[in-house]
């Protein structure tokens, strides 16, 4: 095994006048650290993002969006997939970069030992490196090696290993969902038989509706098919629903921004948060969507 250097020169600090209008994120860390989590967070955040871009090709990438005058926010996603070399050569991709003008942020996401070898136990993922015979805990442990030179020039180091997925949502979104601009909103479907989310601002109770579930047609799908769609815009008193919430978060909304909030959860529930709950929250973030520009989605009970 080759070891690592100790010592990596910096790139100079990223140009970041006030709040830029132009920016790049990337996001590393451990595998299971929820990188997959906050490069999602992100795309929702309007960030274009990437994921395992080679670190060669960065400068490029930027080069070529920027050249298409839009999507001024970037995220790609950096971690062990890419060569070894080319992570040692990260912080000189990074100055290229902040001589093109453009600001950006590196963030790392760290986790504790124990917490990842339970996170892939828990979901029986293959840890990128075990492909090389490495035991799981040995992998883990290359890795943090293999990533040092990342971890020596983050701009910020997240830890998540008390955090669950909607806590991590939460901390990206409130860290670079409300730089400079409105409130960031999430809706979140759920499942009550699965309890309702602990961190959800506004809770509202879709049980009352009329249930795909109890056509067999219809059962496999999820509310954010277009036969689904379609099935529930036979029913006015669902569009009444969507209509009346709308008009709640609508009136109170102003008062929170107003109170200083930067980010607020709306749990939309139903029995299996497959069907109603699901169709609702897709119907609420499409119209706030259209005077807002941190909205997003999470449906819990799909993901």
């Amino acid at each position: 095994m080759v070891d690592l250097p100790l010592h990596f020169t910096p790139p100079p600090p990223p140009r970041i006048p006030g709040e830029p209008s132009e920016r790049l994120i990337l996001v590393s860390g451990l595998s299971g650290a929820g990188k997959t989590v906050a490069l999602r967070t992100l795309e929702d955040l309007d960030y274009y993002c990437v994921d395992n871009l080679p670190t060669a090709l960065l400068p490029a990438f930027v080069e070529a969006v920027r050249a298409q005058g839009h999507h001024p926010r970037l995220a790609v996603g950096v971690d062990v997939r890419n060569r070894q070399d080319d992570l040692q050569k990260l912080p000189a991709i990074l100055a290229r970069i902040a001589h093109q003008g453009l600001a950006y942020q590196l963030v790392f996401l760290d986790t504790r030992d124990d917490v990842l070898l339970k996170r892939f136990s828990d979901t029986r993922r293959r840890h990128p490196l075990t492909h090389d015979g490495l035991a799981l805990n040995d992998a883990i442990a290359l890795e943090r090696k293999l990533l040092r030179p990342l971890v020596a020039i983050a701009d910020k180091v997240i830890d998540s290993s008390d955090l669950n997925v909607h806590q991590l949502r939460r901390v990206i979104a409130t860290e670079f969902g409300t730089q400079g601009a409105s409130l960031s909103l999430l809706f979140e479907s759920f499942a009550y038989k699965r309890g309702v989310p602990s961190d959800a601002d506004f809770v509202f109770d879709a049980r009352c509706l009329p249930n795909p579930h109890w056509e067999a047609t219809l059962r496999p799908l999820s509310g954010r098919d277009a036969v689904i769609r379609d099935w529930f815009a036979k029913f006015p008193e669902v569009a009444h629903y969507i209509e009346q919430v709308r008009g709640l978060l609508a009136t109170w909304l102003p008062r929170f921004e107003a109170d200083q909030r930067s980010y607020i959860t709306v749990g939309i529930g139903c029995t299996g948060g497959r069907h109603r709950s699901v169709y609702i929250v897709e119907r609420l973030a499409e119209a706030f969507r259209e005077s807002r520009e941190h909205v997003m989605t999470f449906h819990r009970e799909l993901e």
